[in-house]
């Protein structure tokens, strides 16, 4: 039975969404659809314990060395902003001062694209061989499939890489979730804080800034969406920090979200 107060944000919902002109759903991960603690306690751990023998052992391979040298021109670029980070050295001390560079970054949970493109392959290991498998929240898996019954495309913008993001959703404690997403978008495509990246998601998706509606725990990224012209909605987690709901509905459950089919037609 629905609990009172998960009817009045539903009926909140319905008062101040369109749900009618939504054609697509962009999904956070963290926060949203797996708990932040995955991430942090389990993710980034994992990744930080096998970057050394990772860069060891791909250091020749034209990916690896292509981030590589995007984390190099990343750290010449804002050393000035932070004189405490690690120095990168030259010659046969190049590669060990790079791990210390993305054991750095990692401790700092920085956005870098190119650490998001290492930490998912080292991920991939680890969701092939079992070490690792994503928790999902129990709503998450059930609202996919509804919405994807009602013809509403399913998108993720998260700033791990899509291959992370790939990973995670067909590596989940209640299976492979991939059929339900069709499109995945990550820093390649933008800042997850700036309004182009979701002006950026619109065109990609061929569809009007107003019929996505953005689902995030993050009122940064949100207030984004909006300027952008998407709806949007937060997001509120157990585990997660507090956010200003003041310019955004916010739903505890993907179960409270309103959105019709649509016709295929």
């Amino acid at each position: 039975m629905t609990s009172p107060l998960a009817s009045n944000r539903v009926q909140l919902a319905q008062s101040r969404l369109d749900p009618v002109c939504v054609r697509a759903v962009l999904l956070d991960i963290e926060g949203t659809t797996t708990p932040i603690t995955f991430v942090h306690q389990d993710l980034f751990p994992y990744a930080r314990a096998r970057v050394r023998d990772y860069l060891l052992a791909h250091a020749a391979t034209t990916e690896t060395e292509a981030d590589i040298a995007a984390l190099e021109q990343q750290h010449a670029l804002d050393l000035a902003d932070h004189f405490d980070r690690p120095m990168l050295l030259e010659g046969p001390k190049r590669i060990a001062s790079i791990i210390d560079y993305v054991h750095w970054l990692i401790d700092r949970d920085s956005k870098s694209t190119a650490l998001k493109s290492i930490q998912g392959r080292i991920w991939q290991a680890g969701y092939a061989d079992g070490s690792l498998k994503a928790p999902i929240f129990a709503d998450v898996t059930p609202a996919l499939a509804r919405w994807h019954a009602a013809n509403l495309e399913i998108g993720i913008f998260s700033s791990g890489s899509v291959l992370a993001q790939q990973l995670l959703f067909a590596h989940t404690e209640v299976g492979d979730i991939t059929h339900f997403i069709g499109n995945y978008f990550d820093t390649t495509t933008g800042s997850k804080t700036a309004v182009n990246s979701y002006t950026n998601i619109a065109s990609a998706l061929s569809r009007a800034e107003r019929e996505i509606l953005f689902i995030s725990d993050v009122t940064a990224e949100l207030d984004a969406a909006s300027a952008a012209g998407m709806q949007t909605l937060l997001c509120l987690r157990p585990g997660n920090s507090l956010q200003r709901e003041e310019n955004h509905l916010s739903v505890r459950s993907f179960d409270e979200i309103p959105l019709p089919a649509i016709d295929a037609t």
